[in-house]
Formats: C-alpha cells, sequence, structure tokens
C-alpha cells in the first residue's frame, strides 16, 4: 500500500530538519511514522537541489520531486489479482460468500494477505458507489406498506404456547403518520383486512399504494411490468386507487416505511417486550395506545408531530372512502349445464344463468354475500350467495319460454287454462284435478283435453266434457274418442241420459241367472 504525504507535510519536514530537529523528534511532532521521515530527509539529502529552495516550490513541483513510495509485493499483489477475477464470476451464484473464497485463496497462495486486506483490495478493485436520490413526497399521493421482519407473540392460554404473529406496518410519506396492526399471517386475507383499516384510520384513500413483493400483493415480480394479486387489483378498484410495487431488491424505494419499522421496534415492541397478550385484539388495543403517543411525539427540527402534520397538511388532498366497505372476492370457473346451471363447487351448490349460455365456459367470482358469473368478461348472471349444500338457486328470468311456462303448472293454472273454454271443460279438469293425492300426475292429462280446443274447438270440447263427467270417463283419451266419433251431439246425449233401457241390446248369446246355479 502506497505511503502518501501531503505537500504541507513536505514542507514541515523540511523546515524542521533546517532547524536542527531529529528525525525522531519530528516524526513525533507530525504524527508520521519514524521510518518514512528516514526516507524523506534522505531523498532530501541526495537531491542536487538546496534544500531550503524547496520551501518555494508549488504543490504540485513537491508531487513531481517526491512521488508516492509503494510497498506494494508486486508477484503477491498479482497473484491476489488473478483470484478476484475468479471470485468475481462467481459473485451473483446463490450461497455465494467472500469468506469461502477467502479460504480457497489461503490453501492456494503460500504468503497470503488478512482477510481485511483480501477484503480492502477486493473493494477497491471492484469499487461500486451508488448514490441516493433525496425523494420529495407529494401530500395524499402515496402510502407506503411493509411487514415487520420481527415478529410479536401471543400466549396460548391452555399451554402456554408462544403464537408469532405478523406486524403490519403502513405511513403516509408526507407527514409520516403511522400505522401500526398485528395479525395473524401475510396471507390475502389479512393483508387486505389491515390494509382496508389502514384507510380507515387514515380517513381518506391516497392516489397510490406502494407495496412490496410480498405474494399477497405481487403475484409475478418484475423491475419493468409487475403482476398485481387479482384480489389487491379488486381492493384498488374499490377505493379508487393503484398499486405501485417497489422494485425487487431495492430497499431504498421504500425507505421510510423501512425507518418506520424500525421505529416500531424502539416505540411499540420494545415498551411491550415483559407483557403477555392471549388474543389479538388485547394486543392491537396496547399497540394503538402506544401507537398514539408515537405519532404525537414532535419531530426535533420541524418542531410539529407526524398527527399534527397529517391534520394541517396532507390529510386534506387523500380522496374521500367509498360508501360500502370491501368484500375479498374469489375466483373459480365451471361450464354451464344442459339445465342452464353452473356448479358453484365451494358450496357444492348450483346458480342459474341465462339459457342462452348452455354449454359456455364461465368464470364465477364471489364473496361472503354475492355470486357473480362472467362470459368473456360480461356479467350474465348475480345471485346473492346461499350457503346450504347442493340447492339450485334459479332466477326465472334465465329460463327459456318453454321451461318458463313449464314451471308455472299449477292446479289454478289448469283451472283457469279450462275457464276460457266453459263450464264443462272446468268441471272435467277438477275431477281429473281430484282423482290423485299427487295433482302433479294429472298435469299432462289435463294439458292434453285443453289443447283438444285447438283442433275441434271451444264448444265441441265443453259438449264433450259433458258427456266425460256425465259417464264418469274423464280422461284425455276418452274426451279424444268422443269427439273423434262425433258423440257429443246434444241429441245423442239427450236422449241417452233420459233413457232408462240399457245400452246394451238383446241378444241370444246372454245368459240368465239359471246358468249361475
Amino acid at each position: 500500500m502506497a505511503n502518501t504525504i501531503d505537500p504541507m507535510d513536505i514542507k514541515q519536514i523540511i523546515t524542521l530538519h533546517i532547524d536542527g530537529v531529529s528525525n525522531r523528534k519530528i516524526a513525533e511532532t507530525l504524527g508520521i511514522a519514524r521510518n518514512t521521515i528516514n526516507t524523506y530527509i534522505q531523498l532530501l539529502k541526495a537531491c542536487n537541489r538546496p534544500i531550503a529552495s524547496m520551501l518555494n516550490y508549488s504543490d504540485q513541483e513537491l508531487r513531481e520531486l517526491f512521488p508516492n513510495k509503494t510497498t506494494i509485493d508486486n508477484a503477491r499483489y498479482d497473484a491476489l489479482m488473478q483470484f478476484f477475477e475468479k471470485v468475481n464470476e462467481a459473485r451473483n451464484h446463490p450461497g455465494f460468500t467472500f469468506q469461502y473464497h477467502y479460504h480457497e485463496y489461503i490453501k492456494e497462495t503460500t504468503n497470503p494477505y488478512s482477510y481485511t486486506q483480501f477484503m480492502e483490495h477486493y473493494h477497491r478493485k471492484y469499487d461500486k458507489i451508488k448514490g441516493s436520490m433525496k425523494l420529495e413526497h407529494e401530500a395524499g399521493k402515496e402510502v407506503f406498506i411493509d411487514y415487520a421482519g420481527k415478529h410479536l407473540y401471543l400466549t396460548d392460554r391452555s399451554t402456554g404456547e408462544l403464537v408469532p404473529v405478523e406486524v403490519f406496518v403502513a405511513i403516509l410519506p408526507n407527514s409520516q403518520y403511522t400505522y401500526v396492526e398485528a395479525c395473524m399471517s401475510q396471507k390475502r386475507e389479512d393483508m387486505l383486512t389491515c390494509m382496508e383499516h389502514t384507510l380507515s384510520f387514515y380517513g381518506g384513500v391516497p392516489k397510490a399504494i406502494v407495496s412490496d413483493n410480498l405474494k399477497s400483493a405481487v403475484t409475478r415480480a418484475s423491475k419493468y411490468e409487475p403482476t398485481i394479486n387479482r384480489s389487491f387489483k379488486d381492493f384498488a378498484r374499490h377505493y379508487n386507487c393503484v398499486i405501485n410495487p417497489t422494485r425487487s431488491y431495492a430497499p431504498q424505494d421504500k425507505a421510510l416505511v423501512e425507518n418506520a419499522v424500525q421505529l416500531a421496534y424502539q416505540r411499540i415492541y420494545y415498551p411491550m417486550r415483559n407483557m403477555t397478550f392471549f388474543t389479538l385484539e388485547e394486543l392491537n388495543q396496547e399497540i394503538r395506545l402506544l401507537l398514539e403517543k408515537y405519532n404525537d411525539m414532535l419531530f426535533t427540527r420541524k418542531e410539529a408531530s407526524r398527527r399534527e402534520l397529517f391534520q394541517s397538511v396532507e390529510r386534506q388532498y387523500l380522496k374521500p372512502l367509498p360508501s360500502s366497505s370491501f368484500e375479498l372476492k374469489d375466483y373459480c370457473r365451471a361450464k354451464v349445464q344442459k339445465m342452464g346451471y353452473v356448479y358453484f363447487s365451494p358450496d357444492k351448490s348450483y346458480y342459474s344463468v341465462p339459457y342462452r349460455y348452455i354449454g359456455k365456459n364461465t368464470q364465477i367470482q364471489y364473496t361472503a354475500s354475492s355470486v357473480e358469473v362472467y362470459y368473456n368478461h360480461d356479467r350474465i348472471a348475480l345471485h346473492k350467495r346461499n350457503p346450504s349444500k347442493g340447492v339450485y338457486i334459479t332466477n326465472k328470468e334465465h329460463m327459456s319460454s318453454s321451461h318458463k311456462h313449464y314451471i308455472s303448472w299449477s292446479p289454478d293454472f289448469f283451472r283457469n287454462k279450462a275457464t276460457e273454454h266453459g263450464p264443462n271443460v272446468l268441471d272435467c279438469i277438477n275431477v281429473l284435478l281430484a282423482r290423485y293425492e299427487y295433482p302433479e300426475v294429472a298435469y299432462k292429462s289435463s294439458m292434453g283435453i285443453i289443447q283438444l280446443h285447438k283442433q275441434y274447438g271451444s264448444q265441441r270440447l265443453d259438449t264433450a266434457c259433458k258427456r266425460a263427467v256425465a259417464l264418469n270417463c274423464c280422461s284425455y283419451k276418452r274426451i279424444k274418442n268422443i269427439l273423434e266419433n262425433n258423440l257429443d251431439k246434444e241429441g245423442f246425449i239427450s236422449a241417452h241420459i233420459n233413457s232408462n233401457t240399457p245400452h246394451i241390446p238383446q241378444h241370444d248369446n246372454i245368459r240368465g241367472a239359471q246358468a249361475y246355479q
């Protein structure tokens, strides 16, 4: 390593030497190694110029006259530089450590550098100094969210076991107004619940939510176009804001919330270190008390607290909260069955869709209270969710006209239809419906009788039904037979009804009572 002497130090060495001060005393006075002083005095004496005249030299002339003296062993240093080339090729490999390669270096080299010098020379050769930019944060523009790296704990009442819980942290960067909440996990449901509580705490919505690349927020991380979790998108759409994930492995993008996490360790974690909590509600209640004190602490330079800055500056720039609370949506796919229903697998039930979508593949979006069915991103059905298993939930508007007609069948439906064609038709239908304990058995026969009016007219049908009622033979086949054989004529009916003679004529083949003795 080079011994660098400032030109001003060289002039002081010359002055003290001219005054007769010893080399040891010069070294003590200037705080420079004695061997270095001896080297420079030797160089001054060996120079063919007057020593006193060198006091008038410029700094540049002194640098040229006394170049830096290197103490590097070139062969040893060259071996180290060649080893660094192999080290740097493996720099991005998972599991890389400098300690591992230093041990390899010791094995390969007869006169190795110490580990400290090893790292010093490496960072000199591959120096990467990154500047950081001071970000100016607009009021109400963003909210930064993150999870603390360290857990808090609940105590199981029965076993005494410590159950770790996650800690969610959010901060408005302009005022640094902070929100902290404990939750059971970093899963989507817990994260969105914490996010909803955060916006409720602030009483408004910023333009953007800046999140880390955790799975509950970002499905696939990317430096340029990350894929946002669908539920998180729904949340942002509900609250009329956008999601702006930070870059992967770039904590400087959310330095304020990282700092807020560190402050949470000091202001919230530490005061609770000796406390025991059995429920999440108890823990969050204590967090809220400590958080209130934290947000009320004064900034040293701003002479205002986080709460005061939020109330006086940032709150007015937040957008209002929506009137309804957010409901978490889930998604599944289903094919429309021939009956016009989709199978909803979470509840093992069925929901109707318009009959024209039979055979189509659909997407189901559902919450705790509703079920929506989409085809090609268009909503084709909306139902209130029924938690019962195996039920069919039907919207009659989804059915075809023939199906609507069929499900409208009832005893009153057929009585009303029969009344349109005459009182005897109504009497016939009543007899038919009363014949069965389960009236649905008679529906098809009743419809068949009523439909006969299309071929024979309502008047003849009414007359035929009168004959069928009188003869107690109310059925579709018998009434049709009456009409086909013109037995519905008035004269025939009256003669038959008023006659006391049997309808079977006398002939020789009729046996008498004596045949059965």
